[in-house]
């Protein structure tokens, strides 16, 4: 079985002795990151809902894309949602950053792309927040369900999104 050490030795071996300036090693090492979003893009393609597309602007760069929903019911039904996701380095022990770009009105999302998501926060008090065994299939699918059953008016990040909608649905 080849393992990423065993390639880099084997490489070196064809190209000589490596250089001992540790800013040309660096750019050789895989991280952690990057060996998991290799894994979980593979999933999250075969896993999309069909109301939603992502759009990786440089295949080689995985951690950052681009993901748009397109609701086929309820409120937003025939909008066009885009979103913004960077998977910072610490990821897994994080999560992504996600910002919405389209403007929108929303009681979980602000008009500056603000979300108001609980598995995006690192802490969260009613305990489904971020943890290392959520992937980004989890948040491709929490941001799609925004548009439907996560739609929330109860506990809203717009409150004038969420008041115009108990006065004037």
């Amino acid at each position: 079985m080849l393992t990423l050490a065993s390639k880099l030795k084997r490489d070196d071996g064809v190209r000589g002795p490596r250089a001992s300036n540790p800013a040309a090693d660096s750019t050789r090492r895989v991280s952690v990151r990057d060996k998991l979003l290799v894994k979980e893009v593979a999933e999250l393609e075969a896993n999309l809902p069909c109301t939603c597309k992502v759009n990786f602007a440089d295949p080689n760069k995985l951690h950052y894309f681009q993901l748009t929903v397109i609701p086929d019911e309820g409120y937003y039904q025939g909008g066009k949602f885009q979103f913004e996701i960077e998977v910072p380095e610490a990821y897994n022990m994080v999560p992504p950053k996600v910002k919405c770009l389209t403007r929108i009105w929303h009681p979980n999302i602000t008009e500056m792309g603000e979300i108001c998501l609980s598995l995006l926060r690192e802490h969260s008090i009613d305990g489904t927040g971020w943890a290392p065994t959520r992937t980004l299939k989890d948040v491709v699918w929490g941001l799609n369900s925004l548009f439907t059953d996560l739609l929330n008016f109860d506990d809203p990040l717009n409150i004038e999104a969420a008041e115009h909608h108990l006065r004037d649905k």
